[in-house]
Parts: C-alpha cells; sequence; structure tokens
C-alpha cells in the first residue's frame, strides 16, 4: 500500500513521529495480522489496528453477539444482536478504512484448520477465552516461528505477553505449564469493562511496535497490571527445562 496524499493527511500525526515517518507507516500498511477472538480483548485491539493503518487484518470468531457482551465488546451495539461477530467487525473496519483487506474465519481454532488460517499471517494477538486454544496457538507459533502477541484478563487484572519467537524466549507453556481451574472464566468471575479496553489497547501497541521494529523491553516478560491499584510491573519469564521439546530446543 502506497501513501497517498490522503493517507499522508490521516496519518500524519504518526508520520511526523521520529520513529514512524514515512518509512515506518508504509510498514504498518504492508503488515498482516491475525486476531484470533472478536471479544472483550479483540475489540479495542481491532478499532487501533484498522485507525493505525493496518493494510491486512484477519479476525477469527465463531461467537454472535450476545447482550451481555455489549458492556465491553465496543464494536457492537444492540443492533447486533444475534448476529455473527466476525461479520460485524468487519463492516466497522471498511467504515474506518475501506483500503484495509480483511479476512474473517467464522470457525474455531483446532489442530486441523489452523496452520491454514496462521499461513498468511506475520502477527497473532491471541484473545481467545480459554486455555486449550492458548496452548494450541503458543506451540504452533513456537513451531513457525510466529510471532505472538496474547493478552489476558480477570476481574480487574490483566496480562500482556510479547512471544517473538524469531527469539530464543520462553513460551506461554514455561509461564503456565499445567492448565489452571478452568472453573474460573469471566462468566463466573465477572470483568469489569474498561479492563478489556486497556488490555486490548496494550495488545494493539505492542503490535506497532513490533511492526516498525522498535526496541521491545517487553519480548521474554509479562506486563501485569491491576486496574483497582493502577500498578503495573513487568516480570521476566524463566525458560522451563521441562517445557515442551519445541520450546526447549528453540
Amino acid at each position: 500500500m502506497k501513501v497517498s496524499k490522503q493517507d499522508f493527511k490521516r496519518f500524519s500525526k504518526q508520520i511526523i513521529l521520529k520513529n514512524i515517518g514515512i518509512a515506518g507507516q508504509k510498514k504498518i500498511f504492508n503488515s498482516k495480522v491475525l486476531v484470533v477472538g472478536a471479544g472483550g480483548l479483540g475489540c479495542p485491539l481491532i478499532l487501533y489496528l484498522a485507525n493505525s493503518g493496518v493494510g491486512t487484518i484477519g479476525i477469527i470468531d465463531d461467537d454472535k453477539v450476545d447482550l451481555s457482551n455489549l458492556n465491553r465488546q465496543i464494536l457492537f451495539s444492540l443492533q447486533d444482536i444475534g448476529k455473527f461477530k466476525v461479520y460485524q467487525a468487519k463492516k466497522i473496519i471498511k467504515k474506518i478504512n475501506k483500503k484495509i483487506k480483511v479476512k474473517i474465519f467464522k470457525n474455531k481454532i483446532n489442530k486441523k484448520n489452523i496452520k491454514n488460517i496462521f499461513k498468511d499471517f506475520e502477527i497473532i494477538c491471541d484473545g481467545s477465552d480459554n486455555f486449550e486454544t492458548r496452548y494450541l496457538i503458543n506451540d504452533h507459533c513456537l513451531k513457525y516461528k510466529k510471532i505472538l502477541i496474547s493478552a489476558a484478563i480477570s476481574k480487574f487484572d490483566g496480562q500482556i505477553f510479547n512471544f517473538n519467537f524469531k527469539k530464543k524466549i520462553p513460551c506461554f507453556r514455561c509461564f503456565m505449564p499445567e492448565t489452571p481451574n478452568l472453573d474460573n472464566n469471566c462468566e463466573t468471575d465477572g470483568i469489569v469493562s474498561t479492563l478489556a479496553g486497556i488490555a486490548g489497547t496494550l495488545q494493539a501497541n505492542e503490535v506497532i511496535k513490533t511492526i516498525l521494529n522498535t526496541k521491545n523491553d517487553l519480548i521474554g516478560k509479562v506486563l501485569v497490571f491491576n486496574s483497582i491499584t493502577s500498578n503495573f510491573r513487568k516480570i521476566k519469564l524463566t525458560k522451563n527445562s521441562d517445557c515442551i521439546e519445541e520450546c526447549v530446543k528453540n
């Protein structure tokens, strides 16, 4: 995608930044990012990817919009209830910028389809709501050296990861070797709406930093934050020698 006069005006506030410029904006235009889950994390993430000028955005989600989604899933409104999220998300993206290529997948990720869905994307954003999917995405990105930007939220707490598997770093399984109590999720524990916005926006920020290849202090670490105390801290991840073979060899 070239930088036209209209593009220059639209993205001028980014282009004038020393770390971006026209060259950086072209990188954003030419990037391909897949968002797994158009939920509380995926919605603000998708909005900021689109508004930043990401050239190709993929969205995978098999769910329909429900009334209970609307407090935190900011792409949707009352008129969208009962409609598939991927279709509504695509409409919003095209309203923001019709030049963006939008690829939608009305599927659940599984071992059979993950390779085919992920193959055309450089950066994978995980906003899934279950650990089975998180482990599957982690293992695939690790094997094929994809960049995985992952986020997780619960109650008032959030976590952001940047797994650049082109580097020798720990993986998600190193951080969480075993599936935690599956009885705990946002359906049972609840979640404050603003937390989803904060985490999804931070995810988008990691994507833009990665596209621009700026110095990134979050690679190999987890950013943990609490929306009540407003405390943010980075914790260095450690390689688990008992992790899966693909991780130990990396």
